[in-house]
Parts: structure tokens; sequence; C-alpha cells
């Protein structure tokens, strides 16, 4: 069997199958482990036989025999490798397909995020643990959304796990006041899993488009949920804009296109008027949030005909006020980015410079690269590429950097 074809089908049952059990058995921790079991042991005996006819209900079997074994037990850690799908009966397959569909008036997803969402974890742990458990994001790829090393992520997670377990996990619905509360922290993973899913900071491929069409179908449900929230329309809207431009992202050898160098024409137009309606009208309802100033932001470089055309000016406008709201480093790169085009690649270095905390980050360093390239000072920019090379995950940043660099020194 297909390696590739198996890991598809796993990618797109796996982010459902954690919030199906958590409705179950209300236990989190042992929910993420069942799941974990299951998708080995689907990868090991699908690739020997086939994918079965109900491959979500296949899963689902596996995982709740886990998390049932490991209730019986607590000394049972695993569950039986010998699984087949002949062990799992056609009837059963078919009855835990059909108690997904009678969940689905409720997505057991979107339920996840806000019961992981926890009031008695920090802002920061709850955000953290949602990824983990309902965007399958990595300790490692979190660390690096959070800027954190990857140990001082595990430990947190950890706590904010047990934090969890002691204050218990309830599939009642949250009421309105409740659901307020925890929007902040949803609001964030769902920006979080969507820029993993772009712009995925390691592995081979520029993006992971199982995780950012997930994040978008997630937020589709939370702003049709909550219909006149400015920040949920905001969110959408941003990943919306942002999205539109992923068939140009991408060249014909899977190379990384930035952004000066994409042909417009890919871009889709489609997502642009549905994230240009929902940034102006997320505006008209008044107040202003993060996410509606970084979609205006997208909707400028949208509606631009190429990179000196777009209004830069006016984003570095909107920079500085996201700047005040957020506080956010990397903001603050981007804005030192947007102050170059508008004031000279010598006064966006002088900006950079001053990001003291983001000095060994690098997208910062590659940013100096690019900056020092418009200067011609081609020597410093091909070490700032190969530095920011050495530092990213993603192969096909490191590969683009190092070309940068070479080509520089070939000229």
């Amino acid at each position: 069997m297909n390696d590739a074809r198996i890991n598809g089908v796993l990618r797109e049952h796996a982010p459902k199958l954690v919030g199906a059990l958590v409705r179950r058995h209300r236990d989190l921790q042992a929910c993420e482990d069942a799941v974990q079991e299951a998708l080995l042991t689907a990868s090991r005996e699908w690739s020997r036989s086939r994918i079965p006819d109900e491959p979500r209900g296949w899963l689902l079997h596996v995982a709740n025999r886990r998390v049932i074994d490991a209730v019986r037990s607590e000394t049972s850690r695993r569950l039986r490798e010998e699984v087949v799908v002949s062990l799992v009966p056609a009837d059963e397959q078919h009855a835990l397909a059909a108690d997904e569909a009678l969940a689905a008036e409720h997505d057991d997803s979107l339920d996840l995020l806000f019961l992981c969402c926890h009031s008695e974890l920090s802002h920061a742990s709850a955000i953290a643990l949602t990824l983990r458990a309902v965007g399958g994001l990595t300790t490692a790829e979190i660390a690096r959304a959070f800027l954190v090393p990857e140990s001082t992520m595990g430990q947190r997670l950890s706590r904010a796990r047990q934090t969890v377990k002691d204050a218990g996990i309830s599939g009642e619905p949250l009421n309105a006041a409740q659901r307020a509360e925890r929007l902040p922290a949803v609001l964030q993973v769902l920006y979080l899993m969507f820029n993993e899913g772009y712009a995925a900071t390691e592995g081979a491929s520029v993006h992971r488009v199982e995780l950012a069409s997930e994040a978008l179908r997630l937020s589709r449900l939370l702003n049709a949920m909550l219909p006149s929230q400015p920040e949920v329309m905001g969110l959408l809207s941003l990943m919306l804009l942002t999205d539109a431009r992923r068939a140009a992202r991408v060249g014909e050898a899977g190379e990384l296109i930035p952004l000066d160098e994409q042909d417009r024409s890919k871009w889709n137009r489609e997502q642009i008027e549905e994230g240009s309606e929902l940034i102006e009208n997320a505006f008209a309802l008044g107040a202003v949030g993060a996410f509606q100033l970084q979609a205006a932001i997208a909707s400028l470089h949208s509606e631009a005909a190429s990179t000196e055309s777009t209004d830069w000016p006016q984003i570095v406008a909107l920079y500085e006020v996201l700047m005040r709201v957020t506080g956010n480093p990397m903001v603050a790169l981007n804005h030192a980015v947007a102050w170059a085009m508008v004031k000279g690649p010598r006064a966006g270095l002088e900006k950079l410079n001053a990001l003291s905390e983001l000095q060994d980050n690098y997208r910062l360093i590659a940013a100096r690269g690019h900056l020092l390239e418009r200067l011609g000072e081609r020597a410093d920019a091909a070490a700032a590429f190969r530095l920011a090379a050495q530092k990213t995950g993603s192969i096909a940043e490191r590969n683009f950097l190092l070309l940068r660099a070479a080509s520089l020194i070939a000229r």
C-alpha cells in the first residue's frame, strides 16, 4: 500500500479523533495517547493490507479500545499491536461512523478547542495544549511559535495536562460567558495552526495544506457560531487573504517563491474577494483588534498589482497600531521590513538591529540579508542568508536561503 496515500488518510481523520474520544471518556491525556497508538497501528497494518472502507471508524475503534484497556488496568500502557482490519467488524465500523455523523451538528474539534482552553490554565498554556491536542503540532513546533526552548514547552505542556486532569473536563456545552472568556485563546490557536500550515517550520514542504485547511474549516465554523464577533471575522479574513497566495508561493520544483517574485495572476481572487468583504464588515462593527489589523495589511497586499505599487506607508501605519495592540516582537520585525520599503534598507536595518530579543531568530537574520542585498553589500548578505539557513527547520526555506547566498557570490 502506498505510504503517501495512507499518510493522507491519517492526516484527514486525525484532527477529529481526540475530540470524539474526549466526548466519550473525558480524559484528555488518555485520549491523546490512544489516538497516537491508533495512528501508529493503522500505519503498520494498512501498509500490509489495505485502507478499510470506514477509516475513521477503524481508527476510533482501535483508539477507543486503547482507552478502555488503560482504564481497566493502570499498568496497561500499550494497545496490542497485532490489530488487523478483519478484527474490526464492518457493522461496528459503520456504527462508529454513524456516531460521528450524529455529532456533526457540533463539531468535535471546535468543542475540543474551547474545552482545552480551560479557565484553570494560563492563556499561553491553554494555547499550547490545544495546539498539541487539536492541531496535532509537535512540541518543537509549538516551542518555535512561542519563541521558547523545546524543553521549556515540554514542561509547560505536562503541567497543563495535569491541571486539566485535576480540574476535569466536562462535556457539557459552554455558556456564552464561558465561550467569550476562552475565545481569545481559541483564536490564537487557530492563528498558529494556520501559520504552521501555510509556512511549515520544518520538513521538505513549503506548506502543510491539511493543517491550514483544518484551521480555515474551524474558523468558518467559529464565524458561523459567532457571526457578529469582529475578531473572528478578522481572523477568517486574514486566513483567506493569506491562503489566496498559496499556489504562487511554490515553483514547479517545489521551491519557495517570496512575495515580491510571485506571479500574482495565480492568486485566488475568489478568496481575496471573500476575505476583503469580511474585513470590511468587521471594521464596520466598531471594535478593532489584532486579527483585523493583520487582515487589513493582507488586504493591501492583495489589492496591489506589484510590490512597488503596494501602499507601504499605510502598511507601516497599520503595523505601528498593531505593535501597540500586541507588543509582539514578530510584529516589530514585520514593521521593520515595511519601514525599509518606505524609508530605505538602511533605515530598516537600524530597526532590525534594535530588536534584541530576535537577534538569533532566522527570520530576522534572513530579513537582514535581504536589506543588505538591496544595499549592494553582497558578501554580508550572503553570510546572513547562510546563517539563517542554519537556523531554520524548513528544508524549503533552507534551500531558498542557500541558493540566494550562492547567487550573490556568483555575481
